[in-house]
């Protein structure tokens, strides 16, 4: 198997950066989701109330600086704002847990709000800051704003046996879904459909991960990430029909990364295209009775 995909997403739910390599952080892929959209009352703000956050292209200097571009071609610079510097801290929250992240200035806030409404836009100052699902990591494991874990893995396997269970579904006809719909950090080629459902821990060129969760979807996935349009229920009443885990229909599965024996620092270490994929432990490791 190999590393055919990779994708940061410098703000949550606006759109991706797919880079040749990345380097791998505790809580991901380097720069991914330490920035993110809140509401009045400190809750995250996604692609699941507002389509229009995906046509928001991103771009992340070397400085931490990120540039926000809308469809019309208004585009703004925001410096990372972070406490050392006095910038000011909000409480925020995503999905129940809340943490502080520091707020970008004003200016940024006024240029949202003309493109997308009334939201602050906050940084992940301290990627320590929040931590990952007990329930399905280790003490001392956080995330970054991501949904829940610092990774999501895909297959090509898995997507192309998708489409096919939707194209019997529809003998009249209906678009090929595309890897972008489900948002991965890291897509795998050479997988049996599904394989990634019974692993536990994989190796992915030098560095390795623990498999702990499947992922349960979202109307996302039924958003065209380059019109920002709604689709129609495809792939979420397939998924429904056909792929259901821990109850909720899934396509894909979270990783938590392991530090290397030795490694210090928060660089664990850097994936590449190209990379060797290894399973190193599977077999199901969820209880039978909430498979489906």
């Amino acid at each position: 198997m190999q590393l055919t995909g990779l994708h940061v997403y410098p703000v949550k739910s606006m759109y991706r950066l797919s880079p040749e390599s990345a380097r791998v952080e505790p809580w991901g892929l380097l720069g991914d989701r330490r920035w993110m959209l809140a509401d009045p009352t400190g809750r995250f703000v996604s692609q699941r109330e507002n389509a229009a956050l995906g046509q928001i292209r991103t771009k992340l200097a070397d400085d931490g600086t990120l540039t926000l571009t809308a469809p019309g071609g208004s585009r703004i610079e925001v410096p990372a704002p972070a406490v050392a510097a006095g910038d000011p801290l909000a409480e925020v929250e995503v999905w129940g847990a809340r943490f502080s992240a520091a707020e970008a200035a004003k200016e940024a806030h006024l240029w949202i709000a003309e493109h997308l409404g009334d939201y602050r836009l906050v940084h992940l100052d301290d990627p320590r800051a929040r931590p990952a699902d007990p329930a399905f990591s280790s003490p001392g494991d956080t995330v970054s704003m991501a949904d829940g874990f610092p990774l999501l893995l895909t297959s090509t396997g898995s997507l192309d046996e998708l489409n096919a269970l939707i194209a019997e579904d529809h003998p009249g006809g209906h678009e090929v879904l595309p890897m972008e719909r489900f948002r991965p950090n890291v897509v795998v080629d050479g997988a049996e459909p599904w394989a990634e459902d019974g692993w536990r821990r994989i190796r992915i060129g030098a560095l390795t991960f623990k498999v702990v969760k499947p992922c349960g979807r979202c109307v996302i996935t039924t958003t065209d990430q380059e019109s920002g349009e709604r689709r129609g229920p495809e792939p979420l009443r397939t998924l429904a029909r056909h792929h259901k885990l821990l109850k909720k229909a899934a396509f894909g599965q979270n990783l938590i990364p392991e530090r290397p024996a030795g490694t210090e620092g928060d660089v664990l270490g850097t994936l590449r295209i190209g990379d060797e994929v290894e399973v190193l432990e599977d077999g199901a490791h969820w209880p039978a009775d909430e498979l489906v």
